[in-house]
Formats: structure tokens, C-alpha cells, sequence
């Protein structure tokens, strides 16, 4: 991997976690006083998904990468940093004990960020393949 394809990548990330960060704001501001937290959950999955689909649209095509492994690498990539980036701005931003970090992360609790995630991975492949 060369340097410009490690900023690219870098920059993706960055993209998505601060598209997902305003998301994630609108919600609690607007979206939880209205519906309550339950339902605003299950909907900002969708939304959520379709906001990383969209940066991913935009993004991963001038990237150059080509083949099912290599997106899929990245597609990895982008999931990984993206749970890390949620636990670490729950425990050190939102001053959360490391239980509730990673609390978001289970559809038991009602919380579907692991599915999230798990999108994340496929995003770059099905946007070459649809391009």
C-alpha cells in the first residue's frame, strides 16, 4: 500500500466517523425527544447505513481499488476503525465506563451498531459492483 492510498483510506475513515458523529448528534437532539430512544435506534440504523453508503458512493471509486479481496480489506478496514472510533468517543468524550462502550454494540440490549459495522465491510465491494 503507498502513501496516497493510506490517506485516501485515513481519509475515508475520518469522513465516515464524522458524518456518523453529526448523525449521532441529530438523533439524540432531534429525532429521541420525539419518538424515544427505542425507535430512534432502530431507525438510525437504516439512516446511518445509508449515510456510510452514501460517503462510501462518493469515495472508494477514486480510490482505485479493484478486486472482491482488496474491498473487502478495506471494507474491514473502515468496520474497525469505525467500532474502535464509537468506543473510544463513548469511553473518552462521553466519559463511559468500558462496559457501556461497548454496550452499543449488542442487539440485545436493544442497540444495532454491531450491524452497522457489519455493513461497513460490504459497502466498498457492492459500490464497485454497482458502479
Amino acid at each position: 500500500m503507498n502513501t496516497d492510498l493510506l490517506l485516501r483510506v485515513l481519509s475515508l475513515c475520518v469522513l465516515l466517523a464524522s458524518a456518523e458523529t453529526l448523525h449521532g448528534i441529530f438523533r439524540a437532539a432531534v429525532i429521541v425527544p420525539r419518538i424515544g430512544k427505542k425507535r430512534a435506534l432502530k431507525i438510525s440504523i437504516v439512516t446511518g447505513s445509508l449515510l456510510a453508503f452514501a460517503v462510501c458512493w462518493f469515495v472508494v471509486p477514486g480510490m482505485g481499488i479493484r478486486g472482491t479481496g482488496p474491498l473487502l480489506g478495506l471494507g474491514v478496514t473502515i468496520a474497525l476503525f469505525m467500532a474502535s472510533f464509537d468506543v473510544m468517543l463513548g469511553k473518552l468524550v462521553l466519559k463511559r465506563p468500558w462496559r457501556k462502550a461497548f454496550i452499543d454494540f449488542d442487539p440485545r440490549a436493544g442497540n444495532y451498531l454491531l450491524f452497522g459495522v457489519l455493513l461497513l465491510i460490504t459497502f466498498p465491494w457492492v459500490v464497485m459492483a454497482l458502479r
